[in-house]
């Protein structure tokens, strides 16, 4: 016990001391930058160094992931910033993590939205809360995507990168558009071994849809086993996805090396405006639509974000959906809602309703073809809202699942993947806004579903 209290003692002092000399570098990197005084390179050098070695020590105490992803991230910086001739090889470690992530989109998709499809939506047996539910998780993704679409257009944050200097190319050239015909063909597999080949994720989703809903239809003989697979993949694909994300640090630490190696610092102002931008974004759609959601149902408000706000701070500690799971279907208990609502609308809500996913996919689509020095029309712009809706259902439990989601829906509209590379760079702390946000937007369904089936325990929800 007295171990454990002075390994605490520990972690707290090496916290205050990364604080403190955080706070000092920036202090001092804005005296320089601003001209008001120069205490000289080597000592800033210094100060960053401290900094990373604390977080380095501080990540290996926590013994988590997303602190060494945060360490990976400040650690590259540092490596690309000084040793930028070095920083340039590293792509292939980035290119490795990639590789694995592209392998887990197909199995991943065809588990996640057939299991949910025939084993959790089932219209003939939950009546009117399917549909309701159904249409509430539509409407609440397609205001978020289209937040977040506006949010991008407005704040142009991958505008005037040079991307170049990363591929050694010219700057890339707009795809020709497809017709309307075209596109619509497009959606739907001809092969679907040809579809997962070539990494088409719109007809592997399109593939499993229609496979779930012939699943639904099939008596418990044969649909029984097909479930249980399904189910079986999902967790694989799970544990899949845990192992490679342990190789995302070091993913992380070679793309933003080689981001800064090639590209300078001034990356960094962009990385950030993207970052304010998915934030002020997520804020607009909690106060913009949530929030009108919650009066409109008359859900209270106060309580109810005291008691969304574990299963919130969860998700967005450990940048992961799942793992607030069962925090948020007690918490919604406690606060009023009756159980068979809560075990039905939260794990649909996990395949069907990613307000937060759905709103930075959006962001980070438009923020790809800005880099890319793309001019991309509103109706485009309206086709990949379109896709993304089908293509984010299904995989808010996996950590940084959206960047896999992301990936695909690029190399589908033929945009270049540079861009998601800078990004990576960043993922980590845009992941955890948007899982907070989605865990937040599936107790809130919970509750609007309650109410509107006459089940909202009043007393319950202010006791």
């Amino acid at each position: 016990m007295e171990n454990k209290l002075k390994l605490t003692d520990k972690t707290h002092w090496v916290t205050w001391f990364l604080a403190g000399s955080f706070t000092i570098t920036a202090l001092l990197s804005f005296l320089k930058m601003e001209h008001f005084f120069d205490p000289g390179s080597p000592i800033i050098t210094v100060c960053r160094i401290l900094t990373i070695v604390a977080f380095g020590w501080l990540a290996w105490r926590k013994k988590s992931l997303t602190f060494w992803i945060l360490f990976g991230l400040v650690a590259g910086a540092e490596f690309g910033f000084d040793v930028p001739s070095i920083a340039g090889s590293l792509q292939f470690l980035a290119e490795i993590f990639l590789r694995m992530i592209k392998t887990i989109i197909a199995p991943l998709l065809f588990a996640t939205l057939v299991n949910g499809i025939a084993g959790h939506t089932d219209l003939k047996q939950v009546g009117r809360m399917g549909w309701k539910s159904l249409l509430y998780f539509e409407v609440a993704s397609t205001l978020a995507l289209f937040i977040g679409l506006i949010a991008i257009n407005v704040s142009k944050a991958g505008v005037g990168i040079n991307l170049s200097a990363m591929t050694g190319t010219a700057p890339v050239v707009a795809a020709k558009m497809q017709t309307t015909q075209e596109f619509i063909l497009h959606i739907f597999p001809e092969n679907i071994a040809k579809a997962i080949v070539e990494g088409n994720i719109l007809q592997i989703v399109i593939f499993s849809i229609i496979f779930g809903i012939a699943l639904s239809m099939l008596g418990e003989k044969y649909k029984a086993p097909m479930l249980k697979f399904t189910a079986s993949l999902t967790e694989v694909m799970f544990k899949f996805t845990g192992i490679v994300m342990y190789f995302a640090p070091v993913a992380v630490f070679a793309s933003i090396a080689y981001t800064i190696g090639h590209l300078g610092t001034d990356v960094l102002f962009t990385l950030l405006k993207l970052l304010l931008t998915l934030y002020v974004a997520l804020l607009a759609f909690l106060t913009l639509v949530l929030l009108p959601v919650a009066l409109l149902f008359k859900i209270p408000v106060l309580k109810f974000m005291n008691a969304v706000s574990k299963p919130a701070s969860i998700a967005f500690a450990t940048a992961n959906s799942e793992s607030a799971l069962p925090s948020a279907m007690e918490s919604m208990e406690a606060f009023g809602v009756p159980r068979k609502i809560v075990s039905f609308v939260i794990p649909t809500g996990y395949s069907f309703n990613l307000d937060g996913s759905t709103l930075y996919l959006s962001l980070a689509a438009i923020f790809v073809a800005q880099a890319a020095g793309i001019e991309m029309p509103i109706g485009q712009q309206f086709a990949i809202a379109l896709t993304l809706m089908l293509t984010s259902k299904g995989v808010a439990g996996v950590s940084r699942a959206s960047f896999v989601i992301l990936l695909g829906t690029v190399t589908t509209f033929g945009l270049p993947v540079e861009p998601v590379m800078i990004i990576l760079g960043i993922d980590v702390l845009l992941d955890m806004g948007r899982t907070g946000v989605n865990v937040i937007g599936n107790c809130l369904a919970t509750a609007v579903i309650a109410r509107w089936e006459g089940e909202f325990d009043e007393a319950k929800a202010k006791g």
